[in-house]
């Protein structure tokens, strides 16, 4: 989770730091990153500027915290498939997550994705949530007999590309219509058990 600017050791108030990155989400969607100020955010969430850094020390940490949050229900949906024993069941079970939490939090991962290069930390958490989901696509190929190891054609290598491609893939067509995200589901869907073997 990302550092915070906080008084004090003790949490306080977490329902008004769920106010603060709802409006922060909802913010995002109405006027964008950019245009948004900590005053703006500080008003949706019926809260003083002088509250809102009791919690967070600028509108990047109030984004950064938002990302955190999105990052971990995105990884918390999608655990399925590490533990899933079939691997067809296992794909099929990410994906169906993966649509549900672009379709519910699509602006939060693109301004994810958007900011990674530019703010360490939440590149940081786009980059750490990579990794999971990389290991566990990797153990899903293995599951489903890909042997493991550092060349191209083995799974780790195929993970990575796997996951970069449904990363891609879902932030073009978070920005389209909701069955657009299904399309793509169905695309990347297929495309993995392609690469697995178990489209024969």
């Amino acid at each position: 989770m990302p550092s915070r600017t906080r008084r004090g050791g003790e949490r306080k108030g977490d329902f008004r730091e769920r106010a603060i990155l709802d409006t922060c989400e909802t913010l995002l969607a109405q006027t964008g990153y950019e245009a948004m100020t900590v005053g703006d955010i500080a008003d949706g969430a019926g809260i003083t500027r002088g509250a809102l850094y009791f919690y967070f020390g600028s509108k990047q940490e109030v984004v950064t915290a938002l990302v955190a949050r999105t990052v971990e229900h995105l990884w918390q949906r999608s655990q399925v498939a590490a533990t899933t024993e079939d691997p067809r069941q296992a794909i099929s079970a990410a994906m169906q997550r993966t649509v549900e939490l672009w379709t519910a939090h699509g602006l939060v991962m693109r301004t994810a994705i958007d900011l990674s290069r530019t703010v360490p930390e939440i590149g940081q958490l786009w980059n750490h949530t990579a990794e999971l989901f990389i290991t566990a696509i990797t153990a899903v190929l293995e599951r489903a007999g890909i042997p493991t190891g550092p060349q191209p054609d083995q799974a780790p290598a195929l993970a990575q590309s796997l996951c970069w491609m449904i990363e891609r893939t879902f932030y073009h067509a978070s920005q389209s219509p909701e069955d657009t995200l299904q399309a793509a589901s169905s695309t990347c869907q297929h495309i993995w058990q392609t690469t697995a073997r178990l489209t024969t």
